[in-house]
């Protein structure tokens, strides 16, 4: 399996702000996954959960951009600027790197969020 083209694919949904459909498509069934400060989840029904959770929370998009990726054998890293306005007022700006790592099915098998600020 290509990575690459893996990690370009998954890339495009989610700049299109179509995450739970990044994590159905491209998730093994055994990920898992931490966040800088707010735990992680273990195994891809948790990842869509949470990640069902989040969009419904969601008011307004007001941007994702994708700035670049980087793919070392089964390992990425993507650098996205994400800002939401939330449904309880609140405004979430996120510059962050997403560390992917990869199994020889081009499933997600570790995912890491890093604050790129």
């Amino acid at each position: 399996m290509n990575i690459k083209t893996q990690v370009t694919k998954m890339d495009a949904i989610v700049a299109q702000g179509a995450i739970v459909e990044a994590v159905k498509e491209f998730f093994a069934e055994d990920a898992i996954t931490s966040d800088y400060g707010n735990g992680g989840t273990k195994g891809k029904p948790a990842m869509i959960a949470k990640m069902e959770g989040f969009a419904g929370a969601i008011d307004a998009v007001n941007g994702i951009t994708h700035h670049h990726s980087i793919v070392d054998g089964n390992v990425s890293a993507s650098e996205f600027t994400f800002d939401f306005n939330m449904k309880d007022d609140s405004k979430i700006y996120w510059h962050e790197i997403i560390r992917r790592v990869w199994n020889d099915e081009g499933k997600v098998i570790q995912e890491e969020y890093f604050n790129a600020e």
